[in-house]
């Protein structure tokens, strides 16, 4: 942890005498609530790194700063020294998104921005990341053939260019071919998905790019329909997009409610706490496998209080996961196929 603290206050300091006209030891030990021989330790350590940080009398004021000129090739790039090491102190979490396709474009992006940097300056900005860590989120497989499908769904989305495509789908088992006209794709839930719209069905569908088996850029173009929204899923807690939304009433028992409440889920949510200590959150979302998903993770610390049907699903849903463990419950793995979760089915499966 105390190695950590270091590293963290050394690119704090960093970054400031980057960023502004120079600093003095004692504003920085205070803004920084450490003494001023700790500033002074950590601005050498910084020189031996590499860094070209220097002193210069100004109004009789010692102050620090930093050579932007002796970093030319930095200085090629665009960036100033204190973005390179916001970049590289926010690695962990860029790599997160990297459990995608797009792994080998950000690798050999960070490659080349170590290039502009000497052995030193690398091995300390190498650190960085260690301080902070991202956990991936369920993130999906991808097929070695994702890289070159969602390459060519880039061009023709940029080009605005019509696609057909071989789509697996779950819900009919088998594989479709689609002519689509491709309009964005999203990062969400560990994994990529492509937004469309097919004009055999007249609507814009939602496909999951580790399901396309392969992929045809024509020559034909198209003109959007509309503009998409920002954010696509916004009525949902998952990547379903379309369809009504409905004020789902939960109540949430004393021992998590804290839990709860220190995250926002949606951003249409609301809470009332009761005096037992449990909270009644409100939100209006589409009522879809996303939210049903959610709400089972809960097990018996949420009931349901609304919509009816909502509850009706959850007292069903439970019921029938109760007769698995009780004698000739029908188990999953038989050979009796129950169909697929609620908008599963409508999730990416056209």
């Amino acid at each position: 942890m105390g190695r950590n603290s270091e590293l963290i206050r050394q690119w704090t300091i960093l970054q400031r005498i980057a960023t502004t006209r120079g600093q003095t030891i004692p504003k920085l030990a205070t803004d920084l609530s450490v003494s001023t021989r700790t500033i002074r330790r950590d601005l050498e350590a910084l020189q031996v790194a590499g860094f070209p940080v220097y002193d210069e009398i100004v109004h009789g004021a010692k102050l620090w700063r930093l050579d932007a000129r002796a970093m030319g090739a930095l200085a090629r790039t665009g960036l100033t020294l204190s973005e390179l090491a916001a970049l590289y102190f926010s690695r962990a979490l860029i790599e997160c998104f990297a459990g995608t396709a797009m792994r080998k474009d950000i690798t050999s992006a960070f490659d080349k921005l170590e290039a502009v940097l000497s052995p030193a300056m690398k091995k300390f900005l190498d650190r960085l990341p260690r301080a902070i860590s991202a956990k991936h989120e369920h993130a999906k497989r991808q097929g070695a053939h994702t890289y070159e499908i969602t390459a060519r769904l880039l061009d023709a989305i940029l080009g605005q260019r019509v696609i057909s495509m071989q789509y697996h789908s779950l819900e009919s088992r088998r594989e479709k071919m689609y002519t689509v006209h491709p309009s964005r794709l999203i990062h969400a839930q560990g994994g990529l998905y492509l937004i469309a719209f097919v004009p055999a069905y007249a609507e814009v569908r939602t496909f999951a790019v580790e399901r396309i088996r392969k992929v045809t850029v024509q020559e034909t173009t198209f003109e959007p329909i509309a503009e998409l929204d920002t954010d696509p899923f916004k009525n949902s807690l998952g990547v379903h997009r379309g369809g009504p939304t409905c004020k789902v009433r939960l109540r949430f028992h004393p021992q998590i409610a804290p839990l709860v409440k220190e995250r926002t889920w949606h951003a249409s949510q609301q809470f009332n706490d009761r005096t037992d200590g449990s909270t009644v959150m409100t939100l209006d979302v589409t009522d879809d496998y996303a939210l049903r998903n959610w709400i089972l993770g809960f097990g018996r610390f949420v009931k349901v209080l609304a919509p009816e049907q909502l509850v009706k699903w959850a007292e069903d849903e439970l019921d029938a996961a109760r007769q698995q463990y009780g004698s000739g419950g029908v188990a999953v793995d038989s050979d009796v196929q129950p169909p697929l979760p609620f908008m599963l089915t409508r999730l990416a499966n056209a």
